[in-house]
């Protein structure tokens, strides 16, 4: 098990270099192109402006990470910030070969194979709809988490004039227990992961990404595999969408667009984006 020891976090927190990863980056295999910078305030931006004046430079899981990420972004604008080489922050571009009107799974897939990529290290994550990674292993009841700790942040946003999405992906790795901005946010290493070593992490996520897109181009049954990975459904919730009313019932599935099914006291109400509190088990 992994620790917060000044010399393992100092291990996990050395600069990446982009040459630790020749071998995972040409056709074939997990990634087409990836580049590595000292910093960038928000990879996500960053990303969305080179996708969008040079889109034949930026193929199909093709990414940006950066050592540390400044002003990073979250859903609904929320600040998303970490100590310099504290995090692994990355932006993919997804070029999927399905239909457009399927985009809306694009958060859920994403978020399954950086599950995959936890549980690798020994940590039992799960999805949290629509777009959060989270492990049970919280001492104490958090309001609107409950025993639920935020491990992973999920960006994804569709690239303007293009059949092209920009997934920003956030991992707390090595933040002590004093460094987590919230007391719902989890680390690796707060967590007891078997590693803190981020060049594995990201070939790690980058072979899960490749697999998990591939199921979903090939037409597997992504809905049932989510499904079984998501965390929220189950549970009492209420669920805050945008521009609407709270939706409040039971998580009880997966609609057909990646949307939550939640079954309330006047029938069964699909929600297609907004932002999850858990009432209760």
């Amino acid at each position: 098990m992994t620790d917060e020891t000044p010399a393992a976090i100092a291990q996990s927190r050395a600069p990446l270099e982009r040459s630790a990863f020749d071998d995972v980056v040409g056709a074939g295999r997990p990634l087409s192109r990836l580049d590595v910078v000292a910093t960038s305030a928000s990879t996500n931006t960053a990303l969305m402006g080179m996708v969008s004046s040079q889109p034949d430079a930026w193929g199909h899981l093709s990414a940006l990470v950066a050592d540390h990420q400044t002003a990073g972004r979250g859903r609904a604008g929320r600040a998303w910030q970490t100590p310099a080489r504290a995090a692994l922050t990355a932006s993919w571009v997804v070029r999927p070969s399905v239909d457009r009107a399927e985009f809306g799974w694009a958060p859920l897939v994403v978020g399954l194979a950086a599950v995959r990529a936890a549980r690798r290290l020994g940590v039992g994550a799960f999805l949290k709809w629509p777009n959060d990674v989270v492990v049970e292993a919280g001492a104490r009841e958090i309001p609107e988490w409950g025993r639920w700790r935020k491990l992973v942040g999920i960006l994804c946003e569709v690239v303007p004039q293009q059949d092209a999405i920009v997934a920003g992906i956030g991992i707390n790795v090595s933040q002590t227990s004093a460094e987590l901005p919230v007391p719902h946010a989890a680390s690796l290493a707060t967590l007891g992961a078997t590693s803190l070593d981020r060049v594995a992490l990201l070939r790690a996520l980058a072979a899960e990404l490749y697999d998990a897109l591939a199921a979903w181009e090939r037409g597997d049954d992504v809905r049932t595999m989510v499904a079984d990975a998501c965390a929220t459904l189950g549970w009492e919730v209420t669920v805050d969408v945008p521009g609407g009313a709270p939706v409040t019932g039971t998580a009880v599935g997966l609609t057909a667009q990646g949307g939550l099914l939640v079954r309330t006291a006047h029938g069964d109400h699909e929600v297609l984006a907004g932002d999850v509190r858990v009432r209760r088990a």
